[in-house]
């Protein structure tokens, strides 16, 4: 019976044995506080160096695309210059190869315009006014339906969807 333990006399491994791992000093707990904070500096540093450099890139990108947005627009005109001081040089053009020339540079400059989305704006008559893309000048006695176009005075010009020029109309008087 020695070989049974009493159960009244407490075992002396289990009472040196903590049933909870060991707590950190305060001192532990500071510098790996300390380690997490210099971390998560580091990390905001570099995340805000990022966000610096995005916003640099994305003025200078601004700035090139302000810079050459007329580019390609420059080089559709620049063979209508090319063909218009062609023009200037003949020394005895006849009225016949002067139209055709105009004509001709005519074509150019629509196919540039066209290239670079610059859209015509000409309402026909008894088109309904869109103040959006017409200007109406004149109000005339018609026999058609008020605020509709009568005569276009100048034609108007559209860049994509932006407006860049109203078409000068005159409109149908109310009866």
């Amino acid at each position: 019976m020695q070989d049974q333990e009493n159960p009244a006399v407490p075992n002396a491994q289990a009472e040196a044995a903590p049933s909870t791992p060991a707590e950190p000093t305060l001192e532990e707990q500071l510098a790996s506080t300390e380690a997490r904070l210099a971390e998560m500096h580091d990390a905001f540093m570099r995340a805000k160096a990022d966000g610096e450099n995005i916003r640099r890139r994305a003025q200078e990108d601004v700035a090139k695309a302000h810079k050459f947005a007329v580019e390609s627009f420059a080089e559709a005109m620049v063979p209508v210059k090319d063909s218009l001081e062609m023009a200037l040089t003949v020394e005895s053009p006849s009225l016949d190869s002067l139209k055709e020339g105009v004509e001709m540079t005519l074509k150019q400059l629509s196919s540039a315009f066209e290239k670079n989305r610059l859209l015509e704006i000409m309402p026909v008559q008894g088109e309904k006014l869109d103040p959006m893309k017409h200007q109406a000048v004149a109000v005339v006695p018609a026999e058609q339906e008020a605020n509709t176009v009568v005569a276009v005075l100048q034609k108007g010009y559209m860049i994509a969807d932006r407006l860049l020029r109203p078409a000068i109309v005159t409109t149908a008087q109310a009866k």
